[in-house]
């Protein structure tokens, strides 16, 4: 079964809605940071909290700018399309840009906007549907290296994490492909599975699809979803583990995250308990996997407070750690652990 492609109109305005939460704007962001020359701004929306620090402008502007389609670029949970928004999608529409959206909630299923896209003659592109026909996972072994982002909770930078740990691959002329398993991803890639969309029987069989064998010198760099500490998330990220079957894993956390995002009476565990959790059920599939390293957001941190905490964490747990956007030695350490 060949591994799901995208092609979408691009440029994209996007569109960031009126949610407030960072970790809930990651499509924008990541497209914003990872494919900003596929986007002409974010379009002006009064109601507005977090932005991508693209231009922003209104429908008209986008379309002289020469944008073919806007893309939604949050994701809450639930994942439904508020009301909010649905005249400023109608306006895109009218204006002839199809619509992007990664979110559970789908653009076709939402009767104003189906009409609008019907009236207009545009598209509708929804992202986080899985290819039929994905098999039940199998655990037998493939060729090929496997490095699997995993995080001590969701959106803290596994996705970033994965595309900075490929590109450093492919910088040193190791054969590697990034696996987007999550709508920005697959934005990002131009193609890949939407695990957290995938029937929870089938989400092993996803992974082994999305990584499939491989020469003995390649490595698939699989973008991590959700966390083992989720109390919602869990289940999609062990089906994940499993069925990546990884050699490598690199935990991911955000210094000053105390509690898991939207779960507050969940605190994040220690870092040492985390890697060995993720190792323990790893090696049900895979009994020689190790932890390469740490990868720490440090995006709220200043140069000096970023640089002592990532040098507190490597010395304390014994462990190459870095911050995959701000690079330097430190994380090309890591890369190079990764390659061991």
């Amino acid at each position: 079964m060949p591994l799901p492609s995208l092609e979408l109109p691009a440029p994209y305005l996007l569109f960031m809605g009126d949610l407030a939460e960072p970790g809930y704007a990651k499509t924008g962001l990541g497209l914003a940071e990872w494919a900003g020359e596929r986007c002409v701004g974010e379009l002006d929306f009064a109601a507005t909290v977090v932005n991508t620090g693209l231009p922003r402008m209104t429908v008209a502007d986008a379309v002289a700018a020469g944008a073919r389609s806007m893309v939604i670029g949050v994701a809450h949970p639930g994942g439904a399309i508020a009301e909010s928004w649905v005249a400023p999608l109608v306006e895109a529409m009218a204006a002839g840009l199809d619509l992007v959206s990664g979110m559970h909630g789908r653009l076709a299923d939402h009767p104003a906007i189906a009409a609008a896209a019907r009236h207009h003659g545009v598209k509708l592109h929804d992202v986080r549907v899985p290819p039929a026909g994905i098999p039940v996972g199998t655990g037998e072994k493939r060729s090929g290296k496997r490095l699997l982002t995993v995080g001590t909770d969701c959106a803290l930078g596994k996705k970033y994490t994965a595309l900075a740990l490929a590109r450093a691959f492919a910088a040193r002329g190791v054969p590697s492909d990034f696996r987007a398993t999550g709508q920005t991803g697959i934005l990002i890639a131009g193609g890949g599975i939407p695990i957290d969309a995938v029937v929870s029987d089938f989400v092993s069989g996803a992974a082994e699809l999305l990584s499939p064998v491989a020469a003995a010198d390649h490595w698939d760099v699989i973008e991590g979803q959700g966390s083992l500490f989720h109390p919602s998330y869990a289940a999609v990220t062990l089906g994940l583990v499993h069925g990546s079957q990884p050699d490598v894993i690199v935990l991911c956390h955000m210094p000053g995250r105390t509690a898991i995002l939207g779960r507050p009476n969940y605190p994040l565990p220690a870092l040492d308990v985390a890697i060995d959790a993720y190792l323990g059920a790893a090696r049900l599939t895979n009994p020689d996997v190790r932890c390469a390293g740490i990868s720490l957001n440090t995006a709220a941190m200043d140069d000096a407070a970023a640089a002592a905490e990532i040098a507190r964490v490597q010395d304390h747990y014994g462990l190459p750690a870095a911050d995959p956007i701000r690079g330097g030695e430190a994380f090309e350490a890591l890369a190079e652990a990764c390659l061991r």
